[in-house]
């Protein structure tokens, strides 16, 4: 008995540093069964990325799991990521969620965590072309709804509305688009958003008379003669300079126009820096002064173009949500609960009246 004592005490010692060292509850079965999720990022760096982290953290804490996070320095680190997508699976966690850079580096190992039966969420931009049937489900942003959402808060101003009831067949309005590209599916389906929403709404004014032009993927003819014109730009490259071309031959080559959306943040730097930072959208002195921008995502040039007004305000995805909603679906999955194959982020419009305020403060990343 007395020899009992002594090891006793030790197995409940052992225990007892077992429980503090990995962070569990008083019950061993809940030690063994709490739930971890393993979260691989694009990036980390960046504040977008960092947003994606709180919301991701926010979500561990409510539903009581364990989650680690991690992404490469840039996006460009493609196989910085496979090697982190690796140790991830090597952990055995109960789901992976995972914003791929490039799918193609990542098929095996997609391919091994089916095999081993964790489940993979997509988020941010998900995991395009990976092999069927391994993703159950992606959080991401709508981008043809957050591409209407800019053309709703568009003709919520109302000089807008005033300028294309004036217009005529033989005076036609023009409002621009600026997109990096033709190829890109979230800047696709953005710049296709936008377009069809303005059509609907500029064709409540004048019906039948409103076309989308500039761009073969894009073009729809007005049925009779054109009041309205949604001319579509696509630079020759994505490099911002090729934008910045772009932008000052729209400024300087388009009689009649009024409004410009740029799709992306690569378009919106590619504008500024073919107005002068935007000093020539300036409402009362710019040699643009009649022409409103409307942009999206945000960066440090961005935000400042808003809060001095040189742009009417920009839209903005939601990379809280993105990290919160990544980590739910997971958990729901892993409960065994239906989740949607694709469920939306959301997407918010800020100006410089709301910029700072907290809700769009954490989501207007630099």
């Amino acid at each position: 008995m007395k020899k009992f004592v002594p090891i006793l005490l030790a197995v409940v010692a052992l225990v007892v540093l077992v429980y503090y060292y990995r962070g569990g509850s008083p019950s061993p079965q809940q030690v063994s069964e709490r739930t971890y999720i393993a979260v691989v990022s694009k990036g980390f760096q960046h504040q977008f990325w960092q947003t994606v982290y709180a919301g991701s953290k926010a979500a561990a804490a409510d539903l009581d799991v364990d989650i680690t996070f991690e992404g490469p320095p840039s996006e460009a680190n493609y196989d910085i990521q496979l090697e982190m997508v690796k140790a991830a699976l090597s952990k055995k966690p109960d789901a992976l969620c995972l914003a791929a850079i490039d799918v193609s580096r990542l098929n095996d190992s997609l391919r091994a965590a089916q095999a081993a039966g964790i489940p993979v969420i997509g988020f941010d931009s998900g995991i395009p072309g990976a092999p069927e049937g391994i993703i159950v489900s992606t959080a991401s942003t709508n981008n043809y709804a957050a591409g209407q959402m800019a053309a709703v808060k568009m003709f919520e101003e109302a000089s807008i509305k005033q300028r294309i009831s004036a217009a005529t067949p033989a005076s036609p309005v023009v409002i621009g688009v600026l997109s990096q590209d033709a190829i890109s599916l979230s800047i696709i389906d953005r710049t296709k958003g936008f377009a069809d929403k303005l059509k609907e709404l500029s064709e409540g004014i004048h019906p039948g008379a409103v076309g989308i032009s500039g761009h073969a993927s894009f073009t729809r003819p007005a049925g009779g003669e054109t009041v309205v014109n949604i001319k579509i730009l696509i630079p020759a490259t994505p490099e911002y300079s090729d934008a910045q071309i772009s932008a000052r031959n729209m400024f300087e080559d388009t009689p009649n126009l009024i409004w410009v959306f740029c799709s992306n943040e690569g378009a919106v730097t590619g504008l500024l820096a073919a107005t002068n930072e935007g000093a020539d959208l300036d409402r009362e002195s710019g040699l643009y002064k009649n022409i409103t921008v409307i942009g999206f995502d945000a960066g440090i040039s961005q935000k400042q173009a808003v809060r001095k007004r040189y742009f009417y305000g920009s839209i903005t995805q939601d990379p809280y949500q993105i990290g919160y909603l990544a980590v739910e679906l997971a958990y729901r999955v892993i409960k065994g609960e239906p989740v949607e194959a694709i469920v939306d982020t959301g997407c918010k419009f800020y100006n410089y009246e709301n910029i700072d305020t907290p809700d769009i403060a954490q989501l207007v990343y630099d």
